[in-house]
Parts: C-alpha cells; structure tokens; sequence
C-alpha cells in the first residue's frame, strides 16, 4: 500500500478498519433488520401482507434458518484460505446477501422466500467469518492497538444490530413487509459499495490471495468429496420423493440431524488424529464439556427471535403511553424488541471489560464462568413465569421483556467471549482453524436443536419457559460439579 495510506488513520486504528467498520456495520443491520421482522412476515395472514405459515412451522424456520447460517460459517473460512483469499469471499458474501434481500422485497409469496434463505445463509457464511479475520490482518502480532480495534469493530456490529430492528421495523409498520425488506437490501448494497472502493486503497493486498492454496491433488480430492455429498443428498431426496415424505417439516428435521451431527464428527476427527498429542486431546475432551454449554446457552440466547418474537406479538402489551426523551410512543412495534440484544450488549462490554481487569488473577476459571452464564440464562426465562402465573390472563408488561433481555445478556457477556478465548487456548495446534469453527457449530447446533424445541412453545407458554429454564440451571449444576475435573483436564489453561 501506499505510503499516505498507511499514515491515514480511523480512530487511531489503520484506516482500513473504517472500511470493515462499515463494511460489518451494513452488514449487520441488513441482517438483524430482515431477521427483526421474517417472522412475522412468515406467519402474518396474506391479507395482511403474510405469507400465511402457522407459527409452529415459522419459528422453526427461523431456528433452522439461523442454523445454516452458522454452519455455513465453516465453508467460507474454508474459500477463503483455500481459494479466493478474504476480501474476494467478503465481497461475494456481501453480492448474496444483497440479492437475498432482494428476493425478499419482491411480493412474490413462498419461492423468493426459500431463494432469499438459500442466499443469504451462503453469503453470510462467506462474509461473516471473513470480515473479523481481515481485522486481524491490519496488524502485526505484537501491535498494541489489536484488541482496540477489534473494540471498535465489534461496536459497529452492534450499532448495526441496535438500529435495524428500529428502522426496518418502522417501514414495516409505515409501509409493509417489502418496503422493510428493501432497506436490508438497501442496507447491504451500502456495505459493498463502500468495501468495494475502499478496500481498493486501504486494505492489505495479501487479503487477495489464498493463504494456503489448493493443490492439484486436493482439487481432485474436493471434487470427488462434493460429488459424493450432492450423491448422498440425491439418494435422500430420492428416498424421501419415493415414499411422498417431501415436506418442510422433514427437511427442517434433516438440517437439525445436519446440525447436531457435525460438531459431533469433529470432535471424532479431531480426538481420533495422530497429529493430536495426548496433553491437546485431554484439552479438547475438557472443551467437550464447555461446547455443550455453549449449545445449550445459544439454543435459549438465540430463541430472542423466535420464542420471544411471538411472546412479544401474542403476551406483550404494546398499547403503552410512554415519553423518552421528548419522543411520545403510544404503540410498540414488535420487532424493536430485537433491539434489546445490541443494546444490553453495548451497556454491559465496558462493564466486565473493567470487571475481569480489575480482578486479574482471581477471577473465576473459564469453566465457572460458563456455569454461572448458564444460571443467568435460566434466569432469564423464569422471571416471564412471574407475569404468566400472577397475572389475570392479560397481556404483560413490556418491561418483563426488558427484564429478561437484560439478564440473558449477562449470561452473554459470561459465556460467547470466554468461549471464543478458550477455544484458541484449547485447540491443539494441528486443529486450530477447526477448533475456531466448533465455536460457530455451537450456535448452529443450538439453533437446530431450537427448530424442533420451539414447536412445543405455542399454546404451552408457562411449561416452555419453566422447563427450559429448569435445563439451563440443572446443566449449569452438573457443570459446577464436574468444573474441578474440567480444569484438571485443561492442562495449566485456564
């Protein structure tokens, strides 16, 4: 790059993280945007602009939904090191996203809806994964302004986050569905416009280049391995075709079983290789015991947009008369809750940032800190209990919403974090890269537990919350158990 470039700053930072800034910031709100409102969108009657799905079936679209895009996660880091190199899968990720939007803003029922998942699931795991690993590249190893900029890239994914259920949700309520659809769009198209000539001048000219190149010989291995999946997909298809099993509720079924399988065959892989040592392999077993946490803990985080998206539209007053800041609302829309995740998220990063400094070495292992996210978790679903059962039979206050929000993003903060440093910490060395991609299998296989969890929730609003948040806490009691073994098993990592 050229000189002047490199002395252009953002925030002190390289000026190339203004571009993933913004990049990540358009990004993100096109997603949660879309994301914000997809479920109403799904279920809504098609006199109201719906497509006319019960809500059984639209939650556990949306789980699923949310599934793919974490497991998808996993191919784009492999495009990328092995074949088009970071900014090339960023920019083609963006390119899908974008049409997936499109395809939503079109009035044209169910079909653009399968196409729009389709797109956006591929092009998010392109861009998703990418975008973060491009932040590392700005700097060297021993710069010292790293973890501050990753500071501020992750406040741009969570600005992004904050104000699309917001705004996209206002169009909806304005205008319709597809004018909320066509910001994510809109959104998106800003993101790429802006990497797109940015990138040209300030980022890494390496970040266009494939770090570890296929071979010829691993080419011919990748196409014989994708023609044996698309083989298998086939037969399955051709088996379900055979005996009239093709429907959506068996596919969703398919993807859960794809969703729980794979982190599973990882963790064979890797606990079965000679390139493992046996101190690395006692780490991983310790990680088994985390991962399932984690699963556990993204089911019930990530159902905020599902189990919680219809609580809010079916249990929730939004019929309020509230003044905040000289603005008078008299009626919620119900995809703004969704901006309680980004919101509590922002307030609480500065919080246990100074926390955990503060309490350096005497602060609780990672495995505590798991089982104590996991209580908060539980918690969190237990307190809506409290409306549900000494209420009349109407509907809640908001603010048992905000509760809930609140606490669960505790949990957060004491989980996704920690689980991200104690993934590098434990992943053996033959295994890194792998390692990186079970921490996004564990949302994945949360979210496609979630897609046959959450079909008991309507209509059985109380059970669903008590039982759930009952399994979080026996989970997080088994854990403290078994924390002393854990950290034995960690092997001086802590």
């Amino acid at each position: 790059m050229a000189t002047k470039n490199k002395e252009k700053k953002f925030f002190g930072q390289p000026y190339g993280l203004s571009t993933l800034f913004m990049t990540e910031f358009w990004e993100r709100f096109s997603y949660y945007g879309m994301r914000a409102i997809l479920l109403y969108y799904m279920y809504y009657a098609v006199s109201r602009g719906g497509l006319g799905f019960n809500q059984v079936t639209a939650v556990s679209i949306m789980s699923i939904y949310g599934s793919l895009v974490y497991m998808t996660s996993v191919l784009g880091g492999f495009i990328s090191d092995r074949i088009l190199g970071s900014r090339r899968t960023v920019f083609w990720g963006g390119v899908l996203i974008m049409f997936g939007h499109i395809f939503l803003s079109l009035p044209m029922g169910k079909p653009t809806l399968y196409l729009s998942i389709l797109f956006i699931t591929i092009g998010t795991g392109l861009l998703k994964p990418n975008v973060s690993e491009m932040v590392g590249g700005l700097y060297s190893e021993n710069d010292p302004r790293r973890d501050a900029g990753f500071s501020i890239f992750v406040m741009g994914i969570n600005i992004g986050s904050l104000i699309a259920p917001i705004v996209v949700g206002q169009a909806w309520k304005s205008f319709n569905f597809h004018v909320g659809f066509s910001l994510a769009a809109i959104g998106m198209f800003f993101g790429l416009i802006t990497y797109y000539f940015q990138g040209k001048k300030y980022l890494p000219d390496n970040s266009l280049q494939a770090p570890d190149p296929l071979s010829d010989a691993e080419k011919k291995k990748l196409y014989k391995r994708v023609a044996i999946c698309l083989a298998i997909v086939i037969v399955i298809f051709a088996i379900l075709f055979a005996v009239h099993a093709v429907n959506l509720t068996n596919i969703i079924t398919l993807f859960t079983i794809l969703g729980v399988a794979l982190p599973i065959a990882y963790f064979v892989i890797i606990l079965s290789s000679q390139k493992v040592t046996k101190v690395e392999k006692s780490r991983v077993r310790a990680y088994i015991a985390l991962f399932i946490a984690a699963v556990i803990f993204w089911a019930i985080e990530e159902q905020g947009s599902t189990v919680l998206g219809l609580f809010v539209a079916n249990n929730t007053q939004l019929n309020v008369n509230l003044n905040f800041l000289g603005l008078h609302l008299d009626k919620l829309v119900p995809s703004w809750f969704q901006s309680l995740n980004p919101l509590f998220i922002v307030l609480y990063t500065p919080i246990f940032a100074w926390l955990w400094t503060k309490l350096g070495k005497k602060q609780p292992s990672s495995p505590a800190k798991f089982w104590m996210g996991l209580v908060v978790t539980g918690i969190s679903y237990l307190v809506l209990l409290i409306p549900l059962m000494t209420g009349n039979g109407g509907k809640v206050s908001p603010w048992w919403l905000v509760l809930s929000w609140g606490i669960v993003e505790i949990g957060e903060m004491l989980i996704s974090p920690i689980g991200l440093s104690v993934t590098t910490k434990l992943a053996p060395k033959a295994f890194s890269s792998e390692m990186m991609s079970m921490w996004f299998l564990a949302d994945a296989a949360g979210q496609a537990i979630n897609a046959q969890v959450v079909q008991f929730y309507p209509g059985h609003e109380a059970t669903y919350f008590g039982v759930v948040g009952i399994v979080a806490i026996a989970f997080a009691a088994i854990l403290l158990v078994l924390t002393p073994k854990i950290e034995k098993l960690m092997a001086g990592i802590n």
